[in-house]
């Protein structure tokens, strides 16, 4: 799911929902465990993330930064 990014400058703000939802269903996990596991998994994802990219000089998102 790291190419499937919703980013503003400096900031991760989510998931594709939707590539998300077809990755769970390309693994075979069930839509009603999708729908409740992804956005606690999503926020986690998020929020480290952003700590990251918090703790990076200019708090650029790019790989190139790294």
């Amino acid at each position: 799911m790291g190419g499937q990014l919703r980013v503003l400058p400096g900031a991760v703000i989510g998931w594709d929902m939707g590539s998300a939802l077809a990755l769970g269903d390309a693994l075979g996990i069930a839509p009603l465990a999708m729908a409740e596991l992804l956005p606690v998994t999503e926020a986690a994802m998020v929020a480290k993330l952003n700590e990251q990219i918090a703790a990076r000089p200019g708090g650029d998102i790019s790989p190139a930064s790294s």
